[in-house]
């Protein structure tokens, strides 16, 4: 068995939240559609990892969550749908381009910590999310998970 990763996975609480996923308990987190970070989730991913959830696109963005990797890797069906604005009809289900995992919710924090909160923080300042602000998948160490954990109050 692999050791246990830690990743930040982002996504705008207008389109889906904290609170949409702990209502359905368990999701597919579909949609992506950057290669980075489906290479992140199809080759780097493994049942069991940990994420923290990150509310992105709102004032702030803050870390307000954590959620399990808890399937393998395997093709998004959004990709197959003409009626989906994820449909790629260069894919085929002989051939996907697009994978996702399965997430289960963890829990939500008492105390959101911001994207603010975080550069409050030398030790989290090199974190991905600050190097690679687009990407919607970034790692964060063992440590760094550690410490949010923490400034979450968890």
């Amino acid at each position: 068995m692999s050791k246990k990763q830690y990743w930040l996975m982002k996504s705008e609480p207008d389109a889906y939240s904290i609170d949409d996923l702990k209502r359905d308990g368990q999701i597919r987190w579909s949609g992506v559609r950057n290669y980075e970070a489906r290479n992140i989730m199809r080759d780097k991913m493994n049942v069991g990892d940990r994420a923290f959830f990150y509310h992105s696109n709102v004032k702030p963005p803050a870390i307000v969550g954590e959620m399990e990797v808890c399937t393998e890797p395997y093709p998004d069906p959004l990709q197959f749908d003409p009626d989906s604005k994820y449909f790629d009809p260069k894919s085929s289900e002989s051939d996907p381009r697009w994978q996702l995992i399965d997430v289960k919710f963890i829990r939500k924090f008492e105390k959101p910590v911001t994207r603010d909160e975080l550069k409050e923080h030398d030790d989290l300042l090199e974190m991905q999310l600050f190097k690679r602000n687009r990407l919607s998948i970034t790692e964060v160490t063992e440590d760094q998970y550690k410490k949010i954990l923490n400034l979450a109050g968890e």
